[in-house]
C-alpha cells in the first residue's frame, strides 16, 4: 500500500481496509464543511435547486450551513478504493515490486470503480443532503438518512438510488488513481532525491500535491456528477446531456464551479487521510511485530 516499503510485511487485508476506512472517516469529519460548500457552489445555476439563492464564495457558503446529516459513507467507500489498492496492484503485476505508472493507474481506476459499484446509494444521499438548504422559503427535501433512502426509492425506484453511477465511477476512478499514484510518485521522488525523510512533512507535501493534481483533473466530472445526482427526475436525459446543457447554457467555466472549495477540500482531505493512514499503518506494524516477537 501507499507508504509501505518493499521490505515491510503488509498487514492483513481486513486490517488494511479497516485502517483506510478509519483514516478516510477522520479526513471526512475534518473537511466535511468544505465538501458541503463545494457541492452547493457546484449546483448554483440549477433553477430547481437554488432559485433565488446565491452563495458568495467559500466562506459565504459555509456561513449559510447548519449540520447536514446522512453524509458519512467513507467507511465502506474508502476501505475498498484505498484498502484494496495494493492488493489489486499486486494482482496485476503478479507480485512484482516497483510497478510502472500504467499498472498503478489501472489499479487505482479498478478499486475506485469497485467502491462506487456498491456504495453509490450512500453518495446519492450524501449529495442531496449537502445540496438542500434551510433558508427562508426553501424547504428541505429530507429529514433524515433513512427517510431519504425511502423517499428516493419510493419516488425514483432503484434507478434513483444508483443515479449518476456512470459519472461517479468516472469521477472516482480518476480521483482514486490520481490521488494514489500522484502521492506515490511525489513521495518516491522526495525520498529518492533525499529532500526529506519518510516522516510527517514528507507525507504532508505529497498529500497536498496529490490533492491539487486531483482537483484539476477531476473537477469537470465532479461538477457534472453533482448536478446530475441532485437533479429531479426528467431534468436531464443522461449525464452527457447534463454536461452538454451546462456547456451551452453556462459555458466551460461551469465545469470548474466550486474549484476553490474543491481544492481546499481535496488538499486538506488528502493531508488528513494520508497522514492518518501512515500513522495507523505504522502503529499496526509495530503492534504486529511486538506480538510476533512475544510468540
Amino acid at each position: 500500500m501507499v507508504g509501505l516499503k518493499p521490505s515491510d510485511v503488509p498487514p492483513p487485508l481486513g486490517v488494511k481496509m479497516a485502517s483506510a476506512g478509519a483514516a478516510a472517516c477522520i479526513a471526512d469529519i475534518v473537511t466535511f464543511p468544505l465538501d458541503t460548500a463545494k457541492v452547493r457552489l457546484q449546483i448554483q445555476g440549477e433553477k430547481t435547486a437554488v432559485e433565488g439563492i446565491r452563495y458568495r464564495g467559500v466562506f459565504g457558503t459555509i456561513s449559510t450551513m447548519d449540520p447536514d446529516r446522512g453524509a458519512q459513507r467513507q467507511l465502506c467507500f474508502a476501505s475498498v478504493r484505498i484498502g484494496l489498492y495494493d492488493t489489486v496492484r499486486d494482482f496485476y503485476t503478479g507480485g512484482k515490486e516497483n510497478p510502472n505508472v500504467l499498472i498503478r493507474i489501472l489499479a487505482g481506476c479498478t478499486t475506485g470503480a469497485m467502491a462506487v459499484s456498491f456504495a453509490q446509494p450512500t453518495d446519492v444521499v450524501k449529495v442531496r443532503f449537502q445540496a438542500q438548504m434551510n433558508l427562508n422559503s426553501v424547504t428541505r427535501r429530507y429529514s433524515g438518512t433513512m427517510q431519504a433512502y425511502k423517499h428516493i426509492y419510493q419516488n425514483e425506484g432503484f434507478r434513483g438510488l444508483w443515479k449518476g453511477t456512470l459519472p461517479n465511477i468516472t469521477r472516482n476512478a480518476l480521483v482514486n488513481c490520481t490521488e494514489l499514484v500522484t502521492y506515490d510518485m511525489i513521495k518516491e521522488a522526495i525520498l529518492r532525491h533525499k529532500l526529506m525523510s519518510d516522516n510527517l512533512p514528507c507525507h504532508f507535501v505529497s498529500a497536498f500535491g496529490a490533492g491539487f493534481v486531483t482537483t484539476v483533473i477531476a473537477s469537470p466530472v465532479d461538477v457534472v456528477k453533482t448536478r446530475y445526482m441532485n437533479s429531479p427526475p426528467g431534468q436531464y436525459r443522461s449525464a452527457i446531456n447534463c454536461a452538454w446543457t451546462m456547456m451551452t447554457k453556462e459555458g466551460p467555466t461551469a465545469f470548474y464551479k466550486g474549484f476553490v472549495p474543491s481544492f481546499l477540500r481535496l488538499g486538506s482531505w488528502n493531508i488528513v487521510m494520508f497522514v492518518s493512514f501512515e500513522q495507523i499503518k505504522r502503529a499496526m506494524m509495530v503492534t504486529k511485530k511486538k506480538i510476533e516477537a512475544k510468540n
